[in-house]
């Protein structure tokens, strides 16, 4: 039976990335903070296991302190440190580490595709593009390595999750002018892109984790507005955001568009390809 080792499995992609491959006949091993912090016993667990997924990292979505951007620097970058380390000391090494990133990295000017290296000058873009260097250097341990750039997923929880009661109650609306762009994945496409990617052997590098169609935050608000039958006329000014999250308001306001291009040159199906589609099913 094949190995999975997840760090980040408690979480909303975490327990439901448990889920699909429990189903699929892997055994899947979840990596605690503690295990995290001892490198040596970090390659212990994961000695001998097929595949090793990083989904660790502290919520984006908070008020960006100077130390709370320190956490959301530590919980990505030194803990994909010590899982390269701890690979580096098994005596026998994953065939694939799977690391994820978000869309974020991307500046806001235009549509982009995995071959675009036009990048966010601002916290979040570097903070990005640093995670991706060091989840990168796996290859150099002659590992297959996939770095998957999220946008919004979603699901029955998470960012969706928390939208849901005031659209419910008719109090939902665009956030700001509504016109950012809103990239964003079903969660059944993502597991399903995980399992893909597990089972073919797709090349190393990078990999955009959104629907084929990219939409707004209007386009996002509109669909979700009419699969709930509520009216959606009550935006929430940028200003309020920032009071609330300061600098990580821009997760909120700020938006990229961003296309999956490498997933469907590798032949990969999205089953939900709109915001629409995607929507509906999960209000059904």
């Amino acid at each position: 039976m094949s190995k999975v080792a997840i760090t980040g499995a408690s979480g909303f992609v975490g327990t439901s990335l448990h889920q699909i491959y429990t189903q699929n006949g892997f055994d899947v091993l979840a990596i605690t903070r503690t295990d995290i912090l001892d490198v040596e016993k970090l390659s212990n667990i994961l000695d001998g296991c097929d595949i090793v997924i990083n989904l660790a990292g502290a919520n984006i979505i908070n008020r960006w302190t100077e130390e709370y951007k320190e956490l959301l620097y530590s919980s990505r970058i030194n803990t994909t440190k010590n899982l390269l380390e701890a690979m580096k000391l098994t005596k026998t090494k994953p065939k694939l580490f799977i690391s994820t990133s978000a869309v974020g990295i991307y500046s806001n000017k235009k549509q982009y595709d995995e071959d675009t290296i036009e990048y966010a000058d601002d916290f979040l873009g570097k903070l990005c593009q640093k995670w991706e260097e060091e989840a990168l250097k796996a290859t150099s341990l002659d590992i297959r390595t996939v770095v998957f750039r999220f946008g919004i997923v979603m699901g029955h929880g998470g960012a969706l999750g928390k939208m849901m009661l005031p659209f419910k109650l008719g109090l939902g609306g665009t956030i700001g002018n509504g016109k950012q762009a809103f990239s964003y994945i079903h969660i059944e496409d993502l597991k399903n892109a995980f399992l893909y990617v597990t089972n073919n052997e797709l090349t190393s590098g990078v990999y955009n984790m959104t629907a084929p169609v990219p939409t707004t935050n209007y386009g996002l608000t509109k669909a979700l507005g009419k699969s709930l039958h509520r009216p959606t006329i009550l935006p929430v000014p940028a200003f309020i955001l920032d009071l609330i999250f300061s600098e990580g308001s821009k997760v909120l306001t700020d938006g990229q568009e961003v296309v999956p291009k490498r997933l469907l040159d590798a032949g990969f199906e999205f089953k939900f390809q709109t915001i629409e589609e995607t929507i509906d099913n999960l209000v059904s």
